[in-house]
């Protein structure tokens, strides 16, 4: 059997299996039913490891040992093994997520806690910066400095980059509102981000920008997360951004762009007029 390495590299990401699992499945799938010294040669995987392969296999729902002598393994229909990793990785997350919960509070949080708190005094101003690959990773970031604002969250964006900031930030944004926290988001309105503006204006002061072309996002006039390319012209996978964290440069950047707001028009304004 020839299968490209492409194809089972694909399969082993998207199914969490190791190389002796996918050769050993693609080489049943390719049979239907099987022996597990067929397999074994087929699949070129060692003998003695065929068997716990073949087990593994069974547990996750790839495969069924079908009864009698020798025994033979019978490959599941692919759309049926796709539903059952569906649940296993649904499965799988939400144990995840319930063992992650029961840190909170918890002994082995709070001694993470005081490693962090102790290695902060030892780090230099300077030191508190960083590059962000990947706009998820961007997001992720921003939204973990947003959460602590106290005082103010000004944003700057493109117009697509401010239906993202709706989708990812705009819970976030919420509950800050209401604490008082001043919130300020300033975007090019056209109809595509007419709709997110108007949401947003509920909560958030908003207006439009016609000739300044940035992303950042300041966080009382303290943390910046500054974007490095234009969003058009690059994919969100090598979008990059800039993390620092000084009020020096922070607060000069929060004057320029209060002094720019005042000269920007009510984003609710713009929506009328598109």
């Amino acid at each position: 059997m020839i299968v490209k390495e492409e194809f089972l590299s694909q399969l082993r990401q998207l199914f969490s299996l190791n190389l002796y699992e996918v050769r050993i499945w693609t080489a049943l799938l390719s049979r239907g039913i099987s022996t597990a010294g067929e397999l074994s040669e087929i699949g070129d995987v060692p003998r003695s490891r065929t068997y716990d392969v073949l087990e593994s296999l069974e547990k996750k729902g790839f495969i069924v040992m079908k009864l009698g002598k020798p025994l033979n393994y019978v490959a599941v229909e692919p759309q049926e093994v796709v539903e059952r990793a569906k649940k296993l990785v649904n499965r799988d997350a939400k144990d995840q997520v319930k063992r992650l919960e029961n840190l909170k509070g918890g002994e082995l949080l709070s001694e993470l806690d005081s490693l962090f708190k102790q290695g902060i005094e030892f780090v230099e101003p300077s030191d508190l910066s960083g590059a962000l690959r990947g706009r998820h990773n961007v997001y992720t970031h921003m939204e973990s400095i947003i959460k602590n604002a106290k005082k103010s969250v000004y944003i700057m964006t493109s117009s697509k980059g401010l239906v993202r900031k709706a989708d990812a930030l705009k819970a976030t944004l919420q509950a800050l509102a209401k604490k008082g926290v001043d919130i300020r988001i300033a975007a090019p309105i056209d109809k595509e981000s007419a709709e997110v503006a108007k949401e947003l204006g509920e909560f958030a002061k908003v207006r439009a920008v016609e000739k300044l072309d940035a992303r950042f996002c300041i966080v009382d006039d303290t943390e910046l997360v500054f974007m490095v390319m234009d969003d058009k012209d690059v994919h969100p996978t090598y979008d990059v951004g800039i993390w620092v964290n000084t009020p020096y440069f922070a607060s000069a950047m929060s004057s320029m762009y209060n002094m720019a707001w005042k000269n920007m028009k009510d984003a609710s304004i713009a929506v009328k007029g598109l």
